[in-house]
């Protein structure tokens, strides 16, 4: 069994972001919103600087992700949460409103354990 890459010990950092997504694509796109009828495209989004933040950790997973493909026993992991975001981000931007916070949902449960399972192996291979 191969070295775990110090990388992947990073992982709480970026758990607790994809819970903090979960939060935040309920309260901008939950069933309220849904129901009411509500665009949240036209309603208040968060600040700049929020946003700009927002942007900076998605990026700063992505490197993170392609860092941990290069070396180490969570080679796997990394390259599935590659492959959930892809496939997520490509079903979300060619489906309905209704349909974007139950595929956020699912994409972020499956980004959650596979993030969980990456620090378990890690922590296994140590």
């Amino acid at each position: 069994m191969s070295e775990p890459p110090l990388a992947a010990f990073l992982a709480p950092i970026f758990l607790a972001f994809e819970v903090a997504q979960l939060v935040a694509a309920e309260k901008l796109l939950g069933v309220k919103q849904i129901e009411a009828g509500g665009d949240p495209r036209r309603s208040a989004a968060p600040g700049e600087t929020t946003a700009g933040l927002w942007a900076g950790f998605i990026l700063a997973e992505g490197l993170w992700l392609l860092w941990l493909l290069v070396d180490g026993a969570t080679r796997i992991h990394a390259a599935c949460l590659l492959l959930v975001t892809l496939v997520g981000f490509t079903l979300r931007s060619n489906c309905t409103l209704r349909w974007v916070l139950v595929i956020l949902t699912i994409e972020g449960a499956l980004r959650m354990g596979l993030i969980v399972s990456m620090l378990g192996s890690a922590w296994r291979a140590l």
